[in-house]
């Protein structure tokens, strides 16, 4: 009995190592390696290049760092059944994401950014609202060249605020408009944002003199507290009349900065500068760099969305350095055209730009306050524009 039993296991043998040999062979066709495209590769590189620019070049960190990991891992395959990525409904991921796709991010961040701002310049000097303004030509512009390209009117929309430099902004537009293109919108518009100090140079240096790069300009005045308290007010009012739509973005703004102003609400402003403004940040970068996978990623519309978000932000810092040599022809004390090109929304690297750049030809000429202005003001056009759009679109 004990041989027949041998001989029976020895017959089964060939059966139960072919058995285990498929089991074996299903466990590596569903790795990440088995399941791997030619398009997640790509973009498992263009996640590492960030996290490279965000550490050894210190371009945007606080954004890049995440936006460049949220890649990394938004491009590791997984089987279908194994629900575990960010479009799988009831995933972690999904949840994450739900704050960035409700439009609930951006304005936290919009919080936290207010309770950072100071407006004392731009109260000081309210003509440089006319230097934010200006510089956000380049959306209207990206608008028009986005629907000449073949994009519909929401989508032409939300490529458009790419020219305002504004990555919060973009991201919720695009969440509210154009959901599908939310991935190439932020990488894009937080990669021009991080490349101020390579794209803005060369322009300035082309479109301004030596002459006015060497313009000093008087220190800005001393503003009163009333004046800091009552212009958050003030502000989201005329936003919010002009553009409703742009409520969530300024008026989370406002409220940021009114709790900084204010001086009895220290602890809030503090938490809204430092923890609700990093966790904002946090997800939101993650979460937005999860959701370029490659096959949705590396379309030729992406390729299109990078060159008008290039294309945008030249012409909204030129827009800005033109307006701002057009002021001078009417006023007796000249501005130093360069602050124009603060205009954009990228705070504060372009108004830090534009100080590195007036110091390498006089280097005790410090415009960084006076560029500030222009700069928080380009932060509120943006906004503007955003809540126009949302208006007529949404």
């Amino acid at each position: 009995m004990t041989l027949i039993s041998a001989m029976s296991c020895s017959a089964e043998w060939p059966s139960s190592l072919k058995n285990l040999l498929q089991m074996f062979e299903n466990i590596l066709g569903e790795t990440g390696f088995a399941l791997m495209t030619w398009e997640n590769l790509i973009m498992l590189i263009v996640g590492g290049l960030l996290i490279f620019l965000a550490i050894a070049k210190k371009y945007e960190p606080l954004l890049l760092l995440p936006i460049g990991f949220g890649v990394i891992v938004g491009n590791i395959a997984t089987p279908e059944a194994l629900a575990i990525g960010i479009d799988d409904a009831g995933s972690v991921f999904s949840y994450l994401y739900a704050g960035v796709r409700l439009g609930i991010l951006p304005p936290l961040i919009f919080l936290g950014i207010g309770a950072l701002t100071d407006f004392s310049t731009l109260i000081s000097s309210p003509k440089s609202v006319l230097l934010g303004a200006a510089a956000q030509v380049g959306i209207y512009v990206t608008f028009i060249g986005a629907l000449y390209l073949g994009f519909a009117p929401e989508e032409a929309a939300s490529i458009g605020i790419i020219g305002g430099a504004d990555g919060p902004t973009s991201i919720f537009i695009t969440s509210q408009l154009a959901d599908h293109l939310l991935g190439p919108i932020a990488i894009a518009a937080y990669s021009y944002m991080a490349l101020v100090p390579v794209i803005q140079p060369p322009i300035m240096k082309l479109m301004t003199t030596k002459k006015e790069r060497l313009i000093r300009m008087v220190p800005p005045r001393r503003v009163t507290k009333v004046e800091r308290i009552a212009f958050p007010i003030i502000a989201f009012l005329g936003a919010a009349l002009i553009a409703p739509g742009s409520i969530p973005l300024v008026g989370m703004f406002m409220f940021g900065n009114l709790l900084k102003e204010s001086g009895v609400t220290e602890r809030l402003a503090k938490t809204a500068a430092n923890a609700i403004l990093d966790i904002a940040t946090i997800i939101l970068g993650f979460t937005v760099g999860a959701k370029t996978s490659g096959q949705a990623f590396l379309q030729w519309d992406s390729l299109k969305i990078f060159g008008l978000g290039a294309f945008s932000f030249a012409v909204a810092t030129a827009f800005g350095l033109l307006f701002a040599k057009l002021m001078n022809l009417f006023l007796k004390k000249k501005i130093n055209p360069l602050i124009g090109a603060a205009g954009v929304s990228a705070v504060p690297n372009s108004a830090r730009v534009v100080q590195h750049f007036a110091r390498k030809y006089d280097k005790d000429n410090h415009l960084l306050m006076h560029a500030m202005a222009p700069n928080v003001a380009g932060v509120i056009g943006s906004a503007i524009a955003a809540g126009v759009f949302l208006a007529i679109f949404l």
